[in-house]
């Protein structure tokens, strides 16, 4: 187990809405539980019982509407329930299955949905400390206080995470839609106006960026950019590199009120731990309470820390690497494979330009290792030399013993890929 001991996060220097949170955290104790204050420190007064309002937030410009919800919520007058206001199914599957309406712990001030692919929405239940302490270490971590750019829905945890940020130093995003062209993207960029200046994006969004000359431009601009949602392909990271673009990568989910280790160190007061089984756990400030809907068995049964479902190692200089995730390990002649390791591989291959990899049943080997694959512009590929390429850094256990070239990788939420839908598609063909 490593944390990061530098001790806690000092008070942000704040302004305008902010001025009323000066001093909310007083410990980085990772079982502290720090009720919301008003402007004479005092704890703010809330109702008898909680109600868990939803609250429906729009894209684009129109996202920044919620800062006064996200003001109430952080002087503890509301507790809400964030929703996609342009998405009335999955508005109505979140308010039904995450019971808005309804009575919650009046301690939490935000549920946010989890991004899981299956089953009941569980709804991390996070407090006022927890969305500060994240949004103060983070300046903390990228040099100061900045204003940011609002380019990932903000009833996810990210975009969630960009108003908090905003309203705790008092300053407002400029919001575009996640799905902006290059142009709006420059003219968001220089809105921002001078000082320090962030945004908080996915892999897919940066590629897309980084398409646009002028775009991959105004992003080289900005002092950091967040990289979250999911392991960023190589090819991106080195174009990005190659055009200046400050790239931080971040690893962290709802669960931790966004990211909480930025290029494999962790934020301040965060600590993290790997388990023998490579499995690794979470802890600090920035932890959810737990679930809205609690699961079996609970991984927050250890106070102040939450175990992912995520595999990782710990170098020596105590740098955390995340290998992959526990359900998409795939099994294959009694050994594990982890996709996201043989998908580094493949996309250090010049025909590769994305790729996923997955398991479909076999009834030799249990399951066996397959790839989708986006050819790069021009180039052709074949099984074969892809299974050599492989090979040459991991076990030939790992090569792919299926190929399927396509145009696109499917995606869900904020640009993840969607194994499970690939797998679910090429099921059928093994």
């Amino acid at each position: 187990m490593f944390k990061n001991e530098s001790g806690c996060v000092g008070p942000a220097r704040v302004s305008r809405r902010a001025d009323i949170r000066a001093g909310l955290l007083s410990s980085c104790s990772i079982t502290a539980r720090i009720a919301p204050q008003g402007p004479d420190n005092s704890p703010t007064r809330r109702a008898a019982i909680a109600i868990l309002r939803p609250v429906g937030i729009r894209s684009g410009a129109a996202a920044l509407q919620a800062l006064t919800v996200v003001d109430e919520v952080l002087d503890g007058r509301a507790t809400v329930l964030p929703v996609p206001a342009d998405d009335a199914e999955q508005t109505s599957l979140l308010t039904t299955a995450l019971r808005a309406g309804q009575k919650i712990d009046d301690d939490i001030a935000v549920v946010l949905s989890t991004s899981g692919t299956t089953g009941t929405p569980k709804g991390a239940l996070l407090t006022v400390s927890a969305l500060v302490a994240s949004a103060r270490a983070t300046h903390h971590r990228l040099g100061g206080d900045g204003r940011w750019l609002l380019a990932l829905p903000a009833y996810h945890v990210a975009g969630f995470q960009v108003l908090v940020r905003s309203v705790v130093t008092g300053t407002e995003p400029v919001a575009i839609p996640a799905t902006f062209d290059g142009a709006e993207l420059v003219s968001a960029v220089a809105a921002l106006g001078p000082g320090r200046r962030y945004a908080s994006l996915v892999a897919a969004q940066l590629d897309k960026a980084l398409g646009d000359p002028g775009a991959a431009e105004a992003l080289a601009d900005l002092d950091a950019v967040l990289i979250g949602g999911g392991p960023m392909p190589a090819a991106v990271a080195e174009k990005a590199s190659a055009a200046g673009i400050s790239v931080v990568r971040t690893y962290g989910m709802s669960e931790t009120a966004g990211g909480c280790v930025y290029d494999g160190v962790p934020l301040d007061g965060v600590g993290v731990s790997v388990a023998d089984d490579g499995r690794i756990s979470l802890g600090g400030p920035t932890i959810a309470s737990g679930y809205r809907n609690p699961v079996t068995p609970d991984p927050f049964a250890e106070p102040g820390w939450f175990r992912t479902d995520d595999i990782g190692a710990v170098d020596d200089s105590g740098v955390l690497t995340v290998l992959g995730r526990v359900d998409d390990a795939i099994s294959t002649g009694g050994l594990t494979v982890l996709p996201a390791l043989v998908e580094a591989a493949l996309a250090s291959h010049p025909a590769v330009a994305e790729c996923a990899v997955f398991g479909v049943a076999d009834e030799r080997l249990g399951q066996r290792v397959v790839a989708a694959v986006v050819a790069a512009p021009g180039a052709t590929i074949t099984l074969p030399e892809l299974r050599s390429h492989v090979a040459g850094s991991l076990p030939s256990t790992a090569a792919p013993r299926q190929l399927h070239v396509v145009d696109a990788l499917p995606r869900r939420g904020i640009g993840k890929v969607d194994r499970r839908e690939l797998a679910r598609v090429y099921a059928s063909t093994s």
